[in-house]
């Protein structure tokens, strides 16, 4: 059986923020974020997004163990420059268990139907400088620490739960030229692509909310 728990305390901030490094210790493509940065994201004295953001994030319990986690926040400015109604899912990891993943979305969309929301989508974070995107592709290739790296089974899981995709994301590794000589027709422009990621942003699909099926 699978409980979600609310992160109120610092040690399950902590738990929150770790999880992923747990998950993906065997992955070595995976690249843990900055940790302390993760921690501060959530601090409402030192994220200055919490003056026009309202933000919760919960852990996903069987037993004592911790198999998965999930955000959400509320951007009023967000929504007000865009003319949206949304609320955002962020910082979302679990384990290839549907009965995880479908217990952390159901939490965060119950939230958004208490808001008044017309849509959850994401993952996204707090401004646009947070790290954005579900891997798509390139689960190969190693990640950095500013991007989000996932498991492919993480597509099969949002399709099963009624996410479609809302936008693609192509990341890629530019190498510049070895040769340094100036050309006769001028500096080179012509940088060579390789190592190629794709993201994808989600969003639950319409009337959700309204009428669900």
């Amino acid at each position: 059986m699978v409980s979600i728990v609310e992160v109120t305390t610092h040690r399950q901030l902590r738990q929150f923020v770790d999880f992923p490094n747990q998950l993906y210790k065997d992955v070595p493509q995976f690249v843990p974020a900055t940790y302390s940065d993760d921690m501060e994201d959530w601090n409402r004295k030192k994220n200055p997004a919490f003056s026009y953001c309202d933000a919760r994030c919960w852990l996903a319990m069987r037993g004592s163990e911790i198999v998965g986690r999930i955000g959400a926040i509320l951007s009023h400015k967000s929504n007000e420059k865009w003319g949206t109604n949304r609320l955002r899912f962020t910082q979302v990891d679990f384990i290839d268990d549907i009965e995880v993943s479908s217990a952390l979305f159901e939490i965060v969309e119950n939230w958004a139907r208490e808001l008044g929301c017309s849509a959850v989508h994401g993952p996204l974070g707090f401004t646009d400088m947070d790290r954005e995107g579900m891997l798509v592709e390139g689960f190969d290739r190693r990640s950095c620490f500013f991007t989000y790296y996932n498991h492919p089974y993480y597509m099969q899981h949002m399709a099963a739960l009624g996410y479609v995709k809302d936008v693609d994301w192509v990341e890629n590794l530019i190498s510049a030229p070895e040769d340094e000589k100036p050309s006769p027709a001028g500096p080179s422009s012509r940088p060579m692509c390789s190592g190629g990621r794709s993201c994808t942003s989600w969003r639950s699909a319409p009337g959700w909310a309204i009428s669900p099926c």
